[in-house]
């Protein structure tokens, strides 16, 4: 099972390194291909005076120390076209978020590095449109037929449910979508980012993580190919998405409701 966790954004070395140094277990599960996820800039925050992160090059010095000291594969978001090839140089993944999964420019510069990349579906896209976004990358790479789980895996294309409009500032998840979207690729649901309420909360999106297990232990029923959990020590303190965010303590609980799911209809 892929497994995918970790703070939104880079914040202090401090607090990276103490959510990553907590993540070891998952590392060490030979059950698990684990990636430790943090953003080095969240480029669609409400507001223009949110914190944004360290940016590229600060960010991707952090993501390193994490990787060199604690041996985790990493995952982190890409939001130009100018970002991809310096990103692929320390990220294993690279993620498209959801706002961006149309934006051409930016899926073939992601495709046209080593990494794996990871598609967001857009919260206002059907899931049998993510096809196309699947398709630019897999043409990007060399590959014209026919866009299949297989090919995907192969030439290394995730996607990545979060979540569908709903309305004004809220969000639902049709678990329909999972099954659709994995005819074209491997799928990761992202169980946090799908409570989010977006700009919600005035000047910042809210959430309610409450929900995080439900969601997380209907997709595992559904069937995907793996889980994305934002966490941090303390989610009050975290300077984004922290209303939605898993709090590290009870992360452990979650996970093992899900393998234990993941047991029976696999």
């Amino acid at each position: 099972m892929i497994l995918i966790a970790g703070p939104c954004v880079l914040e202090s070395r401090d607090n990276v390194m103490r959510i990553a140094e907590s993540l070891g277990k998952y590392h060490d599960d030979c059950t698990k291909d684990f990636y430790f996820k943090a953003s080095f800039d969240k480029a669609n925050r409400t507001s223009l005076d949110s914190f944004r992160g360290p940016g590229l090059d600060e960010g991707l010095k952090m993501l390193q120390e994490v990787k060199e000291q604690f041996g985790y594969k990493i995952l982190t978001d890409v939001h130009d076209y100018t970002q991809p090839a310096a990103a692929a140089e320390v990220a294993d993944v690279l993620q498209i978020p959801a706002f961006l999964c149309r934006q051409t420019d930016l899926l073939v510069a992601a495709a046209k590095t080593s990494a794996v990349v990871n598609i967001k579906k857009g919260q206002f896209l059907a899931p049998a449109a993510m096809e196309h976004s699947v398709g630019k990358v897999l043409k990007t790479r060399g590959f014209d037929g026919e866009v299949s789980y297989e090919n995907a895996k192969k030439y290394k294309v995730w996607l990545t449910e979060r979540g569908t409009t709903f309305g004004y500032g809220n969000l639902v998840v049709d678990m329909r979508g999972l099954k659709t979207m994995r005819e074209f690729a491997p799928v990761i649901f992202d169980a946090t980012h799908s409570v989010q309420m977006p700009a919600s909360g005035g000047a910042s999106s809210g959430g309610d993580s409450s929900f995080v297990p439900y969601l997380s232990r209907a997709a595992a029923a559904v069937g995907v190919d793996g889980f994305f959990f934002e966490t941090h020590f303390d989610p009050s303190i975290a300077l984004s998405d922290g209303p939605n965010m898993i709090e590290l303590s009870k992360l452990d609980a979650l996970i093992e409701q899900i393998d234990a799911i993941r047991m029976i209809v696999e």
